[in-house]
């Protein structure tokens, strides 16, 4: 059996990713994907085998029994690619057991394979700032394989493994092409199969209530529902019993230990002669601790390398207005405050659908203005939670009729209606130059039942085609450098900006309570999203109800709130959603704004690092973030709140493992002389400060 590094790495990739590049080797008939971090070896024969998948930082072995590389369901039948038969213990893998295996009789079967360099999913370019302008790299392996059915002879599937630099971090997908001259019914996809080790041992239980392996963090980019979560969009991740696993503690065999990764829904598709199909692509992050910070420090830097387009942040304002002279006042507030893009809101009157010549040329004419003045401009466009008409609308499988879909009544994307709103959304925006598309209620997962639909065929295949049909409008734009806000997890195939998690109607509350309720949702949105995909939301003018006390305007009368609001969302490196008329109304408003955005774009690139959590807001005594680095001057900027009505003093931890420091750090409040502090053995800095009555401080460490 093959083996990789064994020793453990002496840096921490988290503070130093340098030196963890990916190497693809091969010796006789193995074959080691690696980094330093992480390993995943194969055996050519009696068929591709994975034998061993390793966390190079904990020692983890991942892998406890040989599995088929993937399943496929065509014409109604199961096939293994790859993998063998003839484990009889399932708990552990012994080196020697392998010579015995054999490979199926109908079993797809090695036929090749090839090394390559990573290439980018997207063909994205970074055209404004962000914190990343790099595509991720590393190596790959792509074995092909051969149909051994007779019925599928001519089908050639290839299986991708891609190992990234710099982070433990593994992806894979497979391609399937039909080359048997004949249609296939392609039923399912099952591109990921592995026996892991449980987390857990216990005697009785349901899958549902025993706990999965936690070393192995699983996502791929077929997610949807709304929730603005991975976790809860995921739609591919399948944690499943193995009854094979004879010898487990668990007496009905029921240890969620084997995952499979293929989408909830079947893939449903006919495949024509000739016919290519690629698969979801999933990444698979090993983790080595239980701490969650730790954790979601891991999954944020997989998300700046993978998706590195969601480190790009501008600062923007939400107009609600059309009016041409109201467009170009707020581009002129934006260009005077340093703010650089403004989103059309939703109730300006903006209908992105409308591609006549006038309104074209009206919107063209508006951004021409914007790029003068260095502004983008951009709009919001809803899709799904609507309704159309009966005979564009999503058909309920169960009813066979419209209603029922995740927004009630909403269009299917395969409809001719929504195939025509694709390409006007797409025909706008590529006629008027706009540069930023904010999509709401994008395709959410909606099966439908329709059998006239010009984008699918029925139900079977209805989801996979809406859903490629969706990647396909988010990638063309990606590519166009418009950047994209959309409130569903799409960031894998192209989208920048998902909602912070927030509570709409919360906007209607007093001020007061919003600058706590804020900060919350700031603290609770950032453990595994960097602060650059998220975006929250300042109601300049009344949103939700609520009146004079809930909303900022006049915005002269409310500077204090303005402020604290501001340097929120920009301490976090959030941007938020200011929905109104205007940024400043008077000359006092305007210096503050112009203030405010001097001084995050001043500590930029600090304010859009990653965030530690110190003390979560509750209302009864201080609370605060940290952002971090180990590679830019300042080592971290902490911002610290105080919710009460009297002046505090409080010695706060500062936790600065992940700056890289050893010893000692310079700190110093705003732009005060620095004090040095030693750091204790937890790399913990100890820091004295007071909090104003209902106010804010900041430190800058060095």
């Amino acid at each position: 059996m093959a083996t990789a590094q064994t020793k453990t790495p002496a840096r921490d990739w988290l503070i130093d990713p340098k030196g963890f590049s990916a190497t693809a080797t091969e010796k006789g008939k193995e074959i080691v994907l690696s980094n330093g971090l992480l390993s995943r070896s194969f055996r050519t024969t009696p068929n591709v085998i994975c034998t061993d998948f390793r966390n190079l930082v904990s020692g983890e072995q991942l892998l406890r029994a040989v599995k088929p590389e993937a399943r496929l369901f065509i014409n109604g039948r199961a096939y293994q690619v790859g993998g063998a038969t003839g484990q009889r213990q399932n708990a552990y893998l012994l080196p020697a057991w392998l010579d015995n295996l054999k490979a199926g009789a109908s079993d797809f079967v090695y036929a090749g394979h090839q090394f390559a360099d990573i290439q980018p999913v997207l063909d994205w370019k970074a055209s404004r700032w962000c914190s990343n302008p790099r595509q991720a790299t590393g190596k790959a392996v792509i074995f092909t394989y051969k149909a051994q059915a007779p019925e599928l002879q001519g089908v050639t599937v290839k299986v991708h493994y891609e190992v990234f630099d710099g982070i433990p971090l593994l992806s894979k997908w497979l391609e399937i092409t039909n080359g048997t001259g004949q249609t296939l019914k392609l039923d399912q996809v099952v591109h990921e199969i592995l026996a892991t080790p449980e987390e857990e041992s216990t005697v009785v239980g349901s899958p549902d209530k025993i706990k999965t392996p936690h070393g192995l963090y699983v996502e791929s980019n077929y997610t949807f529902n709304n929730s603005m979560t991975a976790s809860l969009s995921d739609q591919t991740t399948h944690w499943k019993t193995d009854s094979t696993y004879t010898s487990q503690v668990n007496y009905d065999l029921l240890t969620p230990c084997l995952l499979e990764v293929h989408p909830k829904v079947p893939v449903g598709i006919t495949m024509a002669a000739g016919e290519h199909f690629e698969s979801v692509r999933t990444y698979e992050l090993l983790l080595d601790s239980y701490d969650r910070e730790r954790n979601g420090l891991a999954k944020r830097r997989m998300y700046r390398i993978l998706a590195p387009w969601t480190t790009e942040n501008p600062i923007f304002m939400h107009l609600v207005s059309t009016d041409p002279a109201k467009v170009k006042n707020i581009i002129d507030q934006c260009a005077a405050t340093g703010y650089e893009g403004v989103i059309l809101s939703f109730g300006s009157g903006l209908n992105m659908e409308d591609t006549s010549a006038a309104n074209i040329a009206k919107f063209k004419a508006l951004a021409d203005y914007a790029h003068s003045k260095k502004v983008m401009l951009g709009g919001y466009s809803l899709f799904s939670s609507r309704r159309i008409s009966d005979e564009d609308d999503v058909v309920n499988p169960a009813t066979g009729k419209p209603g029922g879909a995740f927004f009630g009544n909403a269009p299917c994307l395969g409809s001719k209606w929504g195939l025509s709103y694709l390409d006007k959304i797409k025909h706008f925006i590529t006629a008027t130059g706009f540069d930023i598309f904010e999509n709401d209620g994008p395709y959410p997962g909606d099966v439908c039942a329709s059998t006239t639909h010009p984008g699918h065929s029925g139900k079977e295949d209805s989801q996979w085609k809406q859903m490629q049909l969706q990647k396909g409008l988010y990638r063309f734009l990606n590519a166009k450098g418009v950047y994209i806000n959309a409130p569903d997890w799409y960031f894998m195939d192209g989208t920048n900006k998902i909602g912070l998690g927030y509570r709409e109607v919360n906007f209607s509350l007093p001020r007061t309570e919003q600058l706590i309720l804020n900060r919350q949702n700031i603290f609770d949105g950032t453990w595994e999203k960097t602060p650059s995909m998220s975006w929250g939301f300042v109601p300049l003018s009344e949103y939700h109800g609520g009146g004079a006390d809930a909303t900022l305007e006049p915005l002269k009368d409310h500077l204090d709130t303005y402020d604290q609001l501001m340097m929120q969302y920009y301490g976090a490196g959030v941007q938020a959603c200011y929905r109104g008329p205007r940024l400043y109304d008077t000359d006092a408003t305007r210096q503050l704004v112009q203030q405010v955005v001097n001084w995050y774009k001043k500590y930029r690139d600090i304010l859009n690092t990653d965030v530690m959590h110190l003390r979560r807001p509750d209302g009864r005594d201080w609370d605060g973030i940290m952002h971090i680095s180990a590679t830019l001057p300042q080592k971290a900027m902490v911002m610290l709140y105080n919710p009460t009505t009297a002046p505090i003093t409080r010695e706060v931890a500062l936790p600065l493992y992940y700056t890289g420091l050893t010893q000692s750090v310079k700190i110093r409040e705003k732009e005060a002389t620095p004090k040095t502090y030693t750091l204790d053995r937890q790399y913990t800095a100890h820091v004295k400060v007071t909090i104003p009555a209902s106010g804010y401080t900041w430190l800058v460490a060095e």
